[in-house]
């Protein structure tokens, strides 16, 4: 028999958190669940524990949260793939507009464009120039996967400026960085802090950054935003979802317990060990953030005729 929300939420947690990770190990949002689990485990008296479930995109992951009991004891590590995957297919076996609760946004990385030295440019405006004097679709750029945040960025990037370059997928991000590298693929939009040794040793160039404001670690390179690409201010990210029907008083505990975790000096540390910058607040502001991200995937998807379905 089910107890009802208000008993639910009552003594919350009543036993063992799972965080569900539809991503693999290392990967940002999986350090980060690690960061914070035995922290929320010291907390809520109970054990916390990690499980990576991959594959399928992140839709595996987040299909699993989406139908366990919405009494607070499985959580989702939400990350950016949690909207990509809203905005390029239509078969998902869950649906994400109603299937999870929101709790927290807790941080943000920027993306970067990179491009391989072989490429005659120093600054996005050269880039763009180089591109336009060649025949479309003669330049490689790369990516992690169809459909990925690196990929749409880029078709975002190519709309915005009216180029046309040519996407070759590939299955992981460092695959993609050793490529560029090489100069087997000239450009990529990879996560910040991945390419940044890469681009501190003049292994390949940083020519912008996809965030609201310049990063402290490369003051120098401008954002897109800043350039006049008003679009580009789309960031990955990591937060938490629950799934739907959760009783609000067990996501606002949720909610406040990691508000508090972002608040202390050794967490605040790791992520910027990581490049990631603390966001926190309201579970609404997480539902915000999502819904505009949905909404500017599925028109760039749209417009670049993408579809994985």
């Amino acid at each position: 028999m089910l107890l009802p929300p208000v008993a639910l939420a009552a003594g919350y947690p009543q036993h063992m958190v799972k965080i569900i990770i539809p991503a693999s190990a290392g990967t940002t949002g999986d350090l980060i669940a690690r960061l914070m689990a035995p922290k929320l485990a010291q907390r809520w008296g109970v054990p916390v524990v990690v499980d990576n479930k991959v594959g399928a995109g992140g839709s595996i992951g987040m299909d699993f949260v989406a139908k366990e009991l919405p009494d607070g004891h499985t959580l989702l590590m939400s990350i950016t793939a949690f909207s990509t995957l809203a905005a390029v297919r239509s078969n998902l076996p869950y649906d994400p507009a109603t299937a999870f609760a929101p709790v927290a946004l807790v941080g943000k990385s920027p993306l970067a464009l990179i491009v391989s030295n072989d490429v005659p440019a120093a600054s996005v405006g050269e880039f763009l120039g180089y591109l336009r004097k060649l025949p479309p679709g003669k330049f490689n750029y790369a990516s992690p996967g169809v459909g990925s945040v690196h990929h749409l960025t880029m078709e975002l990037f190519q709309q915005e400026n009216g180029v046309k370059m040519t996407h070759v997928p590939y299955r992981a991000t460092s695959s993609v960085l050793n490529d560029l590298a090489a100069g087997q693929v000239q450009a990529s939009f990879v996560v910040l802090q991945t390419a940044a040794s890469l681009v501190r040793s003049g292994k390949m160039r940083m020519l912008a950054v996809v965030a609201d404001d310049r990063v402290p670690q490369f003051p120098n390179v401008p954002t897109l935003s800043e350039l006049g690409m008003k679009k580009m201010v789309l960031e990955t990210w990591v937060g938490v979802h629950a799934p739907a029907g959760t009783p609000p008083a067990i996501i606002d505990k949720v909610n406040a317990d990691v508000n508090d975790l972002l608040r202390l000096p050794d967490v605040q540390a790791a992520f910027d060990q990581m490049g990631v910058a603390s966001v926190g607040g309201s579970p609404a502001i997480l539902n915000d953030w999502v819904r505009r991200e949905i909404a500017t995937w599925r028109d760039v998807a749209a417009r670049a005729g993408l579809a994985l379905d």
